[in-house]
């Protein structure tokens, strides 16, 4: 018992830290202008498997790194995880950088609903009262917002989709955080810095339109990509894919505050009474978290 406990508080500060620093995001990706967010991206990818091989190396060593590619489907099951979370990658740079960060809130705000029904219907986990409270008013604030905007915001429903069944993939994995991010990036890697090069040589790329320090920041995009992601794959392997899901809103919670006071983007009434429905949701969650946890304890 005392170790499922430390693994389930491990999962809670893994996937806290994870959503803190997705939500500071969109100030760095903004830093990074005029630079196009088609170069960011394919450095992204690149960086990310280069960070992700390196680390995997010193920590685990190249048998280790091998074993687990030999299961059958596995290469599959990263090729595909890997597309998922690239595609959900391009598209949120784009939005923030053609400033639609309230646009990305939607979608993040969006997509925990969807890890969380993917919890229920595929890996059979259960609702308690007040994960479920919290779950129908996230619901009820996500609505507010569609039926706000009158229109289907197929930048928000993107990015929730593609990311919600790259978790789902990613609960069904078992390997180490760092291994799983390296599978899902070596694949795609050699093709992103082939097209870097080919950007960077016909002066197209980021050296001939950036700032140095911007180019400086750029070649840190692996970092900034990986740890994160990191640990987001410890979480989704410690805790329920539905605690999980609910606390992805601290990010784009974060996020909307940013995009309001720093980056100035519009915001009004309804959509502010939206997002406060969905953070008594969040109230809720943590009330009713914290008072399961005391109560096993005086169990046992």
């Amino acid at each position: 018992m005392d170790q499922e406990k430390k693994k389930y508080r491990t999962g809670l500060v893994c996937a806290l830290s994870c959503s803190v620093l997705w939500g500071v995001l969109p100030v760095y990706w903004q830093a990074l202008r005029p630079i196009e967010s088609s170069v960011i991206i394919f450095y992204r990818i690149f960086l990310v498997g280069v960070v992700c091989f390196f680390a995997a190396l010193k920590l685990f060593g190249m048998e280790a790194i091998k074993k687990p590619l030999r299961v059958k489907g596995a290469k599959l099951k990263y090729f595909i995880a890997g597309v998922l979370i690239t595609a959900n990658w391009s598209l949120y740079i784009w939005a923030v950088n053609a400033d639609h960060v309230i646009q990305t809130c939607i979608g993040y705000y969006i997509e925990p609903l969807m890890v969380c029904v993917f919890g229920i219907l595929f890996f059979k986990e259960k609702l308690t009262k007040h994960k479920l409270a919290a779950f129908l008013l996230a619901c009820t604030g996500v609505v507010i917002v569609l039926l706000h905007f009158m229109e289907v915001p197929f930048i928000a429903l993107g990015l929730a989709t593609t990311f919600a069944v790259y978790a789902a993939i990613k609960k069904s994995v078992e390997v180490p955080a760092l291994l799983s991010l390296l599978y899902e990036t070596m694949f795609l890697s050699p093709a992103a810095l082939a097209v870097v090069i080919y950007l960077e040589v016909t002066g197209r790329g980021a050296l001939g339109v950036g700032q140095p320090y911007q180019y400086v920041m750029l070649l840190f995009v692996g970092c900034v990509t990986a740890v994160p992601l990191g640990l987001f794959a410890a979480a989704a392997n410690k805790i329920p894919l539905v605690t999980l899901g609910i606390l992805e809103y601290i990010s784009p919670s974060i996020s909307l505050v940013i995009g309001i006071f720093l980056l100035k983007e519009p915001f009004d009434l309804i959509q502010f009474l939206a997002f406060a429905v969905i953070w008594v949701g969040l109230i809720v969650f943590t009330l009713g978290e914290y008072r399961e946890n005391k109560n096993a304890e005086i169990q046992q």
